[in-house]
């Protein structure tokens, strides 16, 4: 009785450090959003709206102004999103090639990923918050890092190591759902679309993936974004943890939580749909081929 020969095709997969140059790419785009998000997250009365917001910073810094603290947030990307990306498609490529991981699988995935990628880019993350407030603080309490390795430096001399990972908790616990809400949503919408024939493994769908997951991604990782950003900008001793700065966030009311909603999607839809794009690009034009048999 004679068999069908079995179709031996070539799957693109990607290599571990993509989703850090994705990232960083990406970041050099959104860093004006993300910038403009922190003002308005660190403000406690909420008074200032985007556009004032956004024309005070060009009203004294110029356009420069929008681009205060670039070298912290590559750092951030280049440490946080190499490891999260690198960590979730390492564990993925585990799988058998000829089964499919269900959601709870790669959201498990995710999950680890990003509380390992979220611990690691946590000084970045740190310098990244300090030098985008900065332009906002009087003159005489700035503190004027000339760019992120000279941040790490004045943190490790004046305030010790163990400072670079001031809100290392908070930081992991929102780096977990972010991870959840990009990775796991976008490769479970992806997949989705693919199967049911509507679309295939191309820019279009990966558009519409990455949008979906940036959406999720925001509504689950805005309260810990604001506390982290808070924890990481206050003075030494003005919270006593966690908790105390929730209490005090939570005394302007539920909305308190989600100060800077708007910016924070709006620069997270764009920042993700590039993160995933570049990263994509990068994986069907430089990734390495291995053999799937059909």
């Amino acid at each position: 009785m004679s068999t069908a020969p079995q179709t031996v095709q070539q799957q693109r997969l990607s290599r571990w450090y993509f989703g850090g140059l994705a990232s960083a790419g990406a970041a050099c785009f959104t860093h004006p959003l993300d910038l403009l998000k922190v003002h308005l997250q660190t403000q406690q009365e909420g008074k200032v709206t985007l556009p004032q917001m956004a024309g005070k910073i060009f009203k004294s810094d110029g356009l420069r102004g929008f681009y205060n603290g670039i070298s912290a947030s590559l750092l951030r990307q280049l440490t946080y999103s190499t490891t999260r990306f690198g960590i979730y498609e390492t564990l993925k490529k585990q799988v058998p090639s000829d089964q499919t991981l269900p959601f709870y699988q790669k959201a498990a995935l995710a999950g680890i990923s990003g509380a390992a990628g979220g611990f690691v880019g946590t000084p970045g993350d740190l310098i990244n918050v300090r030098m985008q407030n900065d332009i906002k603080l009087p003159v005489d309490q700035r503190r004027n890092y000339k760019n992120a390795l000279d941040g790490i430096y004045q943190i490790v001399t004046k305030e010790g190591f163990t400072k670079l990972f001031g809100g290392a908790t908070m930081a992991t616990a929102r780096a977990v759902m972010m991870t959840i809400g990009q990775l796991s949503i976008y490769d479970q919408v992806k997949q989705m679309v693919i199967e049911s024939g509507l679309g295939g493994d191309n820019p279009v769908t990966h558009f519409g993936s990455s949008f979906a997951a940036a959406s999720i991604a925001t509504l689950l990782t805005q309260p810990l974004d604001v506390l982290k950003t808070r924890l990481m900008n206050a003075p030494p001793g003005t919270f006593k943890g966690i908790a105390d700065c929730a209490v005090y966030t939570a005394k302007t009311g539920p909305a308190g939580f989600f100060k800077g909603f708007l910016p924070a999607w709006a620069r997270l839809a764009p920042h993700t749909v590039l993160t995933l794009i570049f990263f994509e690009q990068l994986r069907m034009n430089f990734g390495y081929l291995k053999p799937v048999t059909a």
